[in-house]
């Protein structure tokens, strides 16, 4: 049996995908950054509204609140940031190939007018 953190995995599943501890274990470790991140966000946050409270007082609710919601965004930045090299490294453990995560060009083609066609018979010069 394999450990993924609590779970354990029967060994035919383990043998199936060889990269699932690895990949386990990178998402255990974005997790943690993300926990990081809100934690030491938090932190930063409340001491630099501190800091700006000197010149422009507000309550303490406002510091906490923003500290609060500054850190989550961050944090869910973060994770997401780690989480998505995580599922690269799967793939690339499962099929040996790296993805391609470069936004598509696209040709640029002149649009048409949407609109009602004059007749050029009717010009006059």
């Amino acid at each position: 049996m394999v450990n993924i953190g609590l779970t354990k995995v029967d060994d035919k599943v383990a043998a199936k995908h060889p990269g699932l501890q690895t990949y386990a274990a990178c998402q255990s470790h974005a997790f943690m950054k993300g926990t990081g991140t809100f934690i030491l966000g938090i932190a930063g946050l409340f001491a630099l509204q501190k800091v700006i409270q000197r010149k422009l007082p507000y309550p303490l609710q406002w510091n906490l609140l923003v500290s609060i919601l500054g850190s989550s965004l961050g944090s869910y930045a973060v994770t997401r940031w780690e989480t998505q090299k995580c599922s690269d490294l799967w793939l690339l453990l499962e099929t040996g190939k790296v993805p391609d995560r470069s936004p598509a060009m696209v040709p640029h083609q002149p649009e048409e007018s949407k609109g009602p066609q004059k007749d050029k018979i009717w010009r006059h010069n």
